[in-house]
């Protein structure tokens, strides 16, 4: 049975993140500018300055986090940061947004406006100390998630409704070709969000708007969904101890009042045992 994770509402709950080493669920709440976690059941919170979004882990005690401004080393222990590489920095217009660790130790992130400014942001990768824009003009940057196989990434610009796929290099993760349409959700009315893959090469899809994770094959045929208690699911991530649980970060954004009063659950992160075979999360090699 799906049941709430953790009763703090987030105005917009995203990158959740299952650290292997450590396991334990980090998320964030971008607009409330902070990172959450939980240990033993005790909840824990950093404050931020500015927007904080995504996460990739380092290793026990560093993560990798993607703010507004840069790609930072963050020390859970201290909390001190470190700026790795800069991140439209330049531009106050933008923040980041989605985000996830690929197979070969690079960091894909999503850039978007802050009030989702048509085709303000971009689809970056970070390796090997550079970062390289891969997609420019991007509305709303979700659903980047990697194939277990290495042979392809997904991402996708939410205002499109589609989720695009592109083939990898297998020596280095960088994109070869032009990205094609995976799936294509405007006759369905559904809003790709954040999304990951499973073992199988599965990939779960959080549908804005819609109440569910929705799960679709290789070949882009839906199979199921999972269904949670708040509107607007945000991200998945598979966790716990053999990665059959699945987590999901939702939000409160957009949503009135009368609606958070009558579903306070609205905003919340939940889990939902049992619900498929997740891979590990993959490390960021700074």
């Amino acid at each position: 049975m799906n049941s709430v994770y953790d009763d703090r509402p987030c105005e917009l709950g995203e990158g959740p993140l299952w650290h292997p080493g450590r396991r334990q669920l980090f998320w964030f709440d971008i607009l409330g500018k902070r990172l959450l976690t939980q240990r033993d059941g005790v909840p824990q919170s950093w404050q931020f300055d500015e927007h904080v979004s995504a996460a990739g882990w380092v290793n026990r005690g560093v993560l990798l986090i993607a703010s507004e401004t840069g790609l930072w080393r963050f020390s859970l222990d201290t909390g001190e940061k470190e700026l790795i590489a800069t991140l439209e920095a330049e531009n106050s217009i933008t923040r980041s947004n989605d985000g996830r660790a690929d197979p070969w130790g690079g960091f894909w992130i999503g850039t978007m406006g802050k009030n989702a400014e048509h085709g303000a942001g971009s689809i970056y990768r970070f390796w090997r100390g550079e970062v390289r824009r891969l997609v420019p003009d991007v509305t709303i940057s979700n659903a980047i998630c990697f194939a277990p196989d290495r042979s392809c990434a997904y991402f996708s610009d939410t205002m499109t409704k589609q989720v695009m796929r592109w083939s990898l290099n297998p020596q280095t993760g960088w994109p070869e070709g032009d990205s094609t349409v995976f799936l294509d959700l405007r006759d369905d009315h559904l809003n790709p969000d954040g999304a990951v893959v499973d073992t199988e090469g599965q990939i779960w899809i959080a549908q804005w708007g819609a109440h569910r994770v929705a799960v679709y094959s290789p070949d882009g045929q839906f199979l199921k969904a999972v269904t949670f208690d708040a509107a607007h699911t945000s991200c998945p991530a598979f966790g716990g101890d053999d990665l059959t649980t699945l987590f999901c970060t939702t939000a409160r954004q957009g949503l009135d009042a009368e609606t958070l009063r009558n579903h306070p659950t609205n905003g919340m992160t939940f889990a939902a045992p049992n619900a498929g075979q997740g891979q590990p999360e993959h490390r960021v090699i700074l």
